[in-house]
């Protein structure tokens, strides 16, 4: 019997697209899924004439594979990740690596980490981005767990990882869940990224009144320059995507109430829990839950009032600039969110994470991969205990010369009264950030009224408390 390299289980289009690119770069696999339908659509679709067989059962896959075996797991979070864990555990060996690449929380993989290594296991919990054509073609990976385990893997995912001119989009990222960690902070980077482009699209259209094609020229324009990204490309196209059913463009037609998927916000909830604010990240997780509520919307758009019509006072040329800089602005803060996340984690958790490394292998294969990581590695390079982004001369300089634009847009939109919860989120984020000295004092002083809870003075050391008048 012919033995493999890798194994698959879970031939979705994920799983599938991760295999067919293991065994494009040289690594012969085995594919199963509980799925009879969707095993045989693989055998008898893209595995043919490749190096490429499927298993009968759970017994036939660990037949089929080299010493030490290297299993991908590719099913949905949660449950069935656990179910297939026990199956596996069953036919493998003490030394044989397991590669979870689901979007698993974080604290999921953790257990899961801790307990197949008290069995003799290698457990890598490994968040993957880009999407199937990432999967298929190179994606960003984020792999988590013992540093044995990525060792054995490397051979492979190096191969398979998406290509930058600095190298492979993958890296050893930390013990435990830490894989997965970045990966969820990648998606609650993704979130802000997205409703910031969103919103700009929104201001453009309703202040500038730009129809279809001249936003996709726009986006088309700014795609070539420093907000060039995979996200602002792809925005580009959907503006030009026409609609056979309806002869008009298929944006148009398309609901605005946005699916979530759970890691934005569980990104939020982790961010309350260790105490680091990501308003950005926050304000497009509530976005999302306020466009879901769309029959309440359109009963209050017909009762509650909003302001006149404004005039921006600026030609569409000079809006498009300052709707870009205000983009430019938001997306720093959004990143800087997410970075000051993965520093405070890194310390709670001694996941020691490569803040830097992190940011590299981002700049190709991920949903988020833009030229804008290239400044964010170099910052980190230049500082690898950086608290905050904003703190890093480069982007301290381009967030000045850029914020005039920034705040004339946010109260543009106030005035209209078109929402713009990242952008305002933004803005109040660095406005927070830079003030030397914040109303706190105020909050800390009623908490004692009511509560005794006790305050601290900038003249004196120690906890205080007030009988007060």
């Amino acid at each position: 019997m012919e033995k493999h390299a890798v194994a698959m289980v879970g031939l979705g289009v994920m799983g599938a697209n991760l295999l067919l690119n293991l065994e494009r770069n040289g690594f012969s696999g085995v594919g199963y899924d509980a799925n009879a339908d969707a095993m045989q659509r693989f055998a008898q679709g893209p595995a043919q004439g490749r190096r490429l067989t499927t298993a009968a059962n759970w017994q036939d896959l660990a037949a089929k594979l080299e010493r030490p075996r290297k299993v991908f797991v590719m099913v949905p979070a949660g449950k069935p990740v656990d179910a297939v864990l026990d199956e596996l555990t069953q036919v493998l060996e003490p030394g044989d690596v397991i590669v979870e690449c689901g979007n698993s929380n974080y604290r999921d993989t953790a257990r899961r980490e801790a307990a197949l290594s008290a069995k003799g296991f290698n457990y890598t919990g490994m968040g993957v981005s880009g999407g199937e054509e990432g999967a298929l073609n190179g994606p960003s990976m984020m792999p988590g767990g013992p540093r044995e385990g990525y060792e054995r893997l490397a051979p492979q995912l190096e191969r398979i990882a998406a290509q930058t001119d600095d190298g492979p989009c993958v890296t050893y990222i930390g013990p435990g869940g830490a894989g997965h960690y970045v990966k969820m902070v990648h998606n609650g980077i993704e979130y802000g990224d997205m409703q910031l482009i969103a919103e700009a699209y929104d201001l453009l259209r309703r202040l500038g009144g730009l129809d279809n094609a001249a936003l996709a020229d726009v986006f088309a324009d700014w795609n070539r320059g420093e907000l060039e990204s995979f996200l602002i490309e792809i925005t580009s196209r959907i503006f030009r995507q026409q609609d056979p059913a309806s002869g008009g463009a298929l944006l148009d037609v398309i609901k605005d109430a946005a699916a979530m998927k759970g890691t934005g916000a569980w990104t939020v909830q982790d961010a309350m829990e260790t105490g680091v604010a990501i308003p950005t990240i926050t304000a497009a997780v509530d976005a999302r839950m306020l466009s879901a509520i769309r029959g309440e919307r359109l009963q209050a758009a017909q009762v509650l009032p909003g302001p006149p019509a404004v005039d921006t006072g600026m030609g569409t040329p000079e809006l498009i600039a300052a709707v870009r800089a205000a983009l430019y602005c938001a997306k720093t803060c959004s990143y800087a969110q997410g970075m000051a996340m993965l520093h405070r984690a890194s310390g709670e958790h001694q996941w020691n994470l490569p803040l830097g490394e992190i940011a590299r292998i981002w700049k190709a294969g991920c949903i988020i991969r833009a030229v804008f990581l290239k400044h964010i590695q170099e910052a980190f390079t230049r500082q690898a205990e950086l608290p905050n982004l904003l703190l890093d001369p480069f982007f301290r300089d381009a967030v000045a010369g850029r914020q005039e634009a920034w705040r004339r847009v946010v109260s543009l939109g106030v005035r209209a009264g078109i929402p713009l919860p990242a952008f305002s989120a933004s803005l109040a984020y660095y406005d927070a950030y830079r003030a030397e000295r914040l109303p706190a004092n105020l909050v800390q002083a009623q908490r004692d009224l009511f509560g005794a809870h006790t305050y601290e003075r900038v003249d004196q050391d120690g906890s205080f408390h007030t009988h007060w008048d």
